[in-house]
């Protein structure tokens, strides 16, 4: 039984999110699967993971076969790195003191980078609304002048209509 690690389909039309399961290649897409291993939402910026770590080091171990889409979320989640490194020890090229040092070095600037997205994502959105709430406040004032336009031009229609009422008032009585 060959077994893989791959994705399947949940949520609605056009707001998907994936399970990361274990199944038998031969089981279709959405069915029947051996383990959960996480899951996967892809609509959030940046694409967020919730992943049982050492359940998707086991089977990697065991010999299950991610699909491209899995071992692009396992190497970003560090799955594919310790597995690696793990392999050195069983090669004694590397210790279990050595792996975890790299290892959690690697997980500090993994950390450090998705902070600094995080940030710049926020930024984005920040400026683009500070640029939307300038330009619906230059709209807001030109509807205001062009309000205030046209009350002006109605007291003053008014003021003329007396003047001319007025006049005429004067000239009747003359």
């Amino acid at each position: 039984m060959p077994a893989k690690i791959r994705l399947t389909r949940q949520g609605r039309k056009n707001i998907p999110y994936y399970h990361i399961v274990v199944a038998d290649s031969r089981a279709p897409r959405d069915g029947r699967y051996i383990e959960r291993l996480g899951k996967y939402f892809p609509k959030t910026n940046p694409a967020s993971v919730e992943l049982n770590f050492d359940r998707a080091l086991y089977w990697l171990q065991t010999g299950a076969e991610p699909t491209d889409t899995c071992r692009s979320i396992l190497s970003e989640q560090g799955v594919l790195l310790k597995n690696h490194l793990l392999n050195g020890v069983k090669k004694k090229a590397l210790t279990l003191e050595q792996v975890e040092t790299k290892f959690s070095a690697w997980l500090a600037e993994k950390d450090k980078k998705l902070a600094a997205k995080k940030d710049l994502i926020k930024s984005e959105v920040d400026k683009a609304k500070k640029q939307r709430l300038e330009a619906e406040s230059k709209v807001r004032e030109a509807k205001a002048a062009a309000i205030a336009q046209k009350a002006m031009q109605k007291l003053e229609a008014q003021a003329e209509a007396q003047a001319e009422g007025e006049a005429q008032a004067e000239a009747e009585q003359a």
